[in-house]
């Protein structure tokens, strides 16, 4: 199914997100509608999924590992030159998967592992008990779509960093350092308020921000950066989510397939490495998450799947 993406698409997807099985067993329970009423229902392999699983899971790590390989080297291709692959995997095959991700991609391109806190605690299992997935986000090139995405900041932040109020606006501020950490920028290097320094800004920006009352000057003569709290965007993403729950049996957004991930994950996933019109490709598309949340972004999307139930999932969705 993926190869014959080739013809048409090469070199023409800017995301693709992934989230491949794993030893999960060739039969699964899944909650269906029968009538007018929700039951759990055995579902029945075709013949060409039992084969599928026995050829491709069947021989364990010695089959699984060269049937994404095959499927690695076939989205590599399919990259634009600004495009992204996630790789959702669990912490188990994590340090498998990623040294076979750096063979087909390269070790430059590998960018981050982000680590998704899945649930937030639990009472069961040996040693530490896992409650996280690891996605591996790589990129095609140097210069991916990138669209920086934010957290709220965080109370105890405001409460620490924004002290100040100022006269008059009720605005609450803090006062940030106007130094360049960058020694080595000889055009930003000048003197102001007596003070020579290389600074963050050009001087014609300093004067500005001083003209406009967004300089301080303090005991010591050093000019201080004041930011406000309401024009903050938030703190930019980190590497670890711990604010995305799962998808529980409650949720509007369930359809009753077990592997099933969260709108907000996936949202913020294409937010970040797509734009408008971006094809985003999900070769596991399982429930359909990937997709529904690319149609909901005006995103075009194509999703694949070997199995039946997902189709027919991912359909209805």
């Amino acid at each position: 199914m993926l190869a014959s993406l080739m013809v048409e698409f090469a070199g023409k997807v800017d995301l693709i997100y992934i989230d491949p099985p794993f030893a999960t067993g060739s039969d699964f329970s899944v909650t269906t509608k029968l009538g007018d009423t929700e039951t759990d229902v055995k579902k029945q392999q075709s013949a060409i999924e039992e084969k599928a699983y026995r050829d491709t899971w069947g021989s364990g790590l010695d089959s699984y590992l060269p049937m994404l390989q095959a499927r690695l080297e076939l989205a590599r291709d399919l990259l634009s030159d600004r495009g992204s692959i996630y790789l959702h995997i669990g912490p188990n095959i994590n340090h498998l998967v990623r040294t076979l991700t750096d063979e087909v991609f390269g070790q430059a391109s590998f960018q981050r592992e982000i680590v998704w806190q899945r649930v937030t605690a639990r009472s069961h299992g040996n040693y530490y008990p896992a409650t996280n997935d690891c996605i591996l986000f790589y990129t095609r090139t140097k210069y991916p779509i990138w669209n920086q995405q934010y957290t709220p900041v965080r109370q105890e932040l405001i409460e620490s960093h924004y002290t100040h109020v100022e006269d008059g606006t009720g605005r609450r501020y803090t006062l940030d350092n106007c130094l360049n950490q960058n020694k080595d920028r000889p055009n930003l290097r000048y003197e102001f308020n007596g003070h020579v320094r290389t600074w963050r800004w050009k001087k014609e920006k300093m004067e500005q921000y001083q003209r406009e009352g967004r300089i301080v000057i303090t005991s010591t003569g050093m000019p201080r950066y004041k930011r406000y709290l309401d024009e903050a965007k938030g703190v930019p993403l980190q590497s670890v989510w711990t604010d995305i729950r799962p998808v529980n049996s409650q949720a509007a957004e369930d359809t009753g397939y077990d592997t099933q991930k969260p709108e907000p994950l996936l949202q913020r996933i294409v937010e970040t490495s797509s734009n408008g019109e971006s094809l985003v490709v999900d070769f596991f598309c399982g429930s359909g998450t990937t997709l529904a949340v690319s149609e909901k972004l005006n995103r075009r999307w194509i999703g694949c799947d070997l199995g039946r139930f997902a189709i027919h999932t991912t359909r209805k969705r």
